[in-house]
C-alpha cells in the first residue's frame, strides 16, 4: 500500500458499444449490443441505453434480444477495437513507463513512475486531463480510479462509472469497502460469492470481521488468507508494464452441431490458418499446438502436441491440428471447435526442425487439461489482449464477442459433374460489417435475408446517412475494412 493515490486504472465505458455508435452516427444514443448474433451467441458488451433494459455482458444473445427487441445487435469489429485502443495505450505511455495493459479497454498506470503525481491532489489533475485526452482524440469516454494499490483503484474506476472518477484517499479504504458487496473484489465469483452468501457474509465489512482463521476455514488457506487481506484493502502488488503472451488461440461454437466429419476437417484447418495471422500479427511464433473441441453434451476435450522447435507456419500448424483430431471422437456432433498455439518464442525454426516430438494429450473427456470439468461457451484470444475471436465462414455462429471479419466462403463438398458450372454460394453478410459500394462508398450492413441485404451509408463524424436495400449478391457491393475512428481514412474514400 502507497500512501498516496498514485495507481491509476483506466477502464474505458462500454468500449465495443462505445466504438459502435461513434463510427456509426445513426447509433448515438441508442441501445447497441455487441457480441456473437447466432443462436448460441452471447453479449460482449452492450451499451448504456441497453443496459437499462437488463441486458449485460456474458449474457446469451436470445435472452438479450428478449429484453430488448429494439436494439442494434452488431458482430465485433477487433480491428477497429485495436485501433481506438493503440491511441489510448499511447496517452497511457505519456503519463508513466510503467502501463500494465490488461485487455484493449484496461489498464493501470503508476504516475508516481511516471513523475506526474506524488500526491491526492496531481493524481486528481492527472487522472482529469487525461480523461478529457481520451476524449478529445477518440469521442469515447473513460473512468479512472485512483487510489494507493491496484485493487482499490480498480475499485475505484468500477464505482466512478459511466464517466467518472473517484478517487481512494489512503487510510479510507475499509471505511468505503465496509458496506460492499463481496462480488466487488477480484476473483470473488458467484460460486465464492454464494458460499460466502450461505455462510452469512454478504458485504466485505462482514468478511473483514470474520477474521482470516475462519475464512481459511471456508475457503482453503490461500484463498482464505487472500480474501482477508482484500478485505482490508491490503494489497502490495505493483504495476509490470510488460505481461506477455502465453499463447493464441481462436474458437468457433456452431450455431447447429457439426457432424459430417469432412466438414469438422474443413473447419479446423480455417482455425489453423487464422489461428497462424492472428500470431504472426503478435509477432510470435509457437511450439505447441492445441485443439479444443467441445461436444455435443458440452464434454470438452483438448489435446496438444509439441513441435522440435517454434514455427509460425500454417502448413505445419494445420497439419498437427489435423493430426490431432484424428485421435478425437466427434460421433454425436461438435458444438465448438479450438485451435491454439502456446510456448512462445520471437523467433522461428527452419521448417526442418518444425516436426512433432510428440502427441501430448492434456485434457480428457469434459475436462479442461487439468481435470477441471469446463462450464459454458468459452472464448478464444490471445492471454493479456483481446480473448475472443468469435465466429466466421459458413455455418458458424459466435462465441462470446464473436468477430468483425465477413468472408464469402465456398461451400465445400463433391465436386460437379464435368460440364456442369458450380453455382456460386450465397454472399453471407452480417450485421454491422462494413461494406463498400461502388456507387454510394462506405457503410455498414444493418440487416440481410431472403436475398436482400439492407445497408446504412454513413461514416464516423457524419450526419446519420440513408438506408438501401440490394441483391445479396449486388456486384457492386463488397466486403471493406473499417473506416478508422481516429485521424483520415489512408484509402480516402468518399
Amino acid at each position: 500500500m502507497r500512501a498516496a493515490p498514485t495507481i491509476l486504472h483506466l477502464d474505458m465505458d462500454a468500449f465495443y458499444a462505445s466504438v459502435e455508435q461513434a463510427s456509426k452516427p445513426s447509433l448515438r444514443g441508442k441501445a447497441v449490443i455487441v457480441g456473437g448474433l447466432g443462436p448460441r451467441g452471447v453479449v460482449a458488451t452492450a451499451s448504456y441505453e441497453a443496459r437499462r433494459f437488463g441486458v449485460h455482458s456474458a449474457m446469451p444473445m436470445g435472452q438479450a434480444r428478449r429484453l430488448c427487441p429494439n436494439g442494434a445487435y452488431l458482430i465485433p469489429r477487433f480491428s477497429l477495437y485495436r485501433q481506438v485502443s493503440d491511441v489510448v495505450m499511447a496517452l497511457l505511455r505519456e503519463l508513466s513507463p510503467l502501463v500494465e495493459p490488461l485487455s484493449l479497454d484496461e489498464a493501470f498506470v503508476d504516475l508516481e513512475a511516471g513523475g506526474v503525481a506524488f500526491d491526492a491532489r496531481s493524481a486528481r489533475e492527472t487522472g482529469e486531463r487525461l480523461r478529457a485526452d481520451i476524449r478529445a482524440a477518440t469521442g469515447l469516454s473513460g473512468s479512472v480510479g485512483l487510489a494507493g494499490s491496484k485493487m482499490l483503484a480498480k475499485v475505484a474506476s468500477e464505482e466512478a462509472k459511466p464517466a467518472g472518477l473517484l478517487l481512494i484517499e489512503p487510510g479510507t479504504e475499509r471505511e468505503l469497502l465496509a458496506p460492499m458487496s463481496v462480488r466487488t473484489l477480484p476473483g470473488v465469483g458467484p460460486a465464492t460469492g454464494e458460499h460466502l452468501r450461505r455462510a452469512g457474509i454478504t458485504t466485505v465489512g462482514e468478511l473483514a470481521e470474520a477474521g482470516e482463521d475462519e475464512l481459511v476455514r471456508m475457503v482453503g488457506r490461500s484463498a482464505g488468507a487472500g480474501l482477508y487481506r482484500m478485505a482490508l484493502g491490503l494489497d502490495d502488488r505493483p504495476v509490470v508494464a510488460e505481461r506477455d503472451a502465453k499463447s493464441v488461440s481462436v474458437e468457433d461454437t456452431f450455431d447447429v452441431d457439426l457432424h459430417d466429419r469432412v466438414r469438422i476437417r474443413g473447419e479446423v484447418q480455417r482455425l489453423a490458418d487464422r489461428c497462424v495471422r492472428r500470431l504472426r500479427e503478435s509477432g510470435h511464433s509457437g511450439r505447441t499446438i492445441v485443439l479444443k473441441v467441445r461436444r455435443y453434451d458440452f464434454s470438452t476435450l483438448t489435446r496438444s502436441e509439441t513441435l522440435r522447435g517454434p514455427t509460425d507456419d500454417p502448413a505445419v500448424v494445420r497439419e498437427a491440428a489435423a493430426r490431432l483430431l484424428e485421435g478425437v471422437d466427434t460421433t454425436g456432433g461438435v458444438r465448438l471447435l479450438g485451435v491454439g498455439v502456446s510456448g512462445l518464442a520471437d523467433y522461428t525454426q527452419e521448417d526442418l526442425f518444425a516436426q512433432s516430438l510428440a502427441a501430448e494429450p492434456d485434457g480428457s473427456d469434459g475436462t479442461d487439461g487439468s481435470g477441471k470439468p469446463e462450464g459454458s461457451e468459452g472464448t478464444g484470444g490471445t492471454d493479456g489482449a483481446d480473448r475472443t475471436d468469435g465466429a466466421d465462414g459458413a455455418g458458424a455462429g459466435a462465441v462470446a464477442a464473436g468477430t468483425a471479419e465477413v468472408e464469402a466462403e465456398g461451400v465445400h463438398g463433391a465436386a460437379e459433374p464435368p460440364g456442369e458450372p458450380e453455382p456460386a454460394p450465397e454472399r453471407r453478410w452480417q450485421a454491422g460489417s462494413d461494406v463498400l459500394h461502388a456507387v454510394y462508398g462506405p457503410g455498414w450492413v444493418q440487416g440481410s435475408g431472403v436475398g436482400r441485404v439492407t445497408v446504412r451509408f454513413e461514416r464516423p463524424g457524419s450526419e446519420p446517412g440513408r438506408v438501401r436495400t440490394f441483391r445479396v449478391d449486388d456486384p457492386e457491393l463488397e466486403p471493406s475494412d473499417p473506416l478508422p475512428l481516429v485521424g483520415d481514412d489512408p484509402e480516402g474514400r468518399p
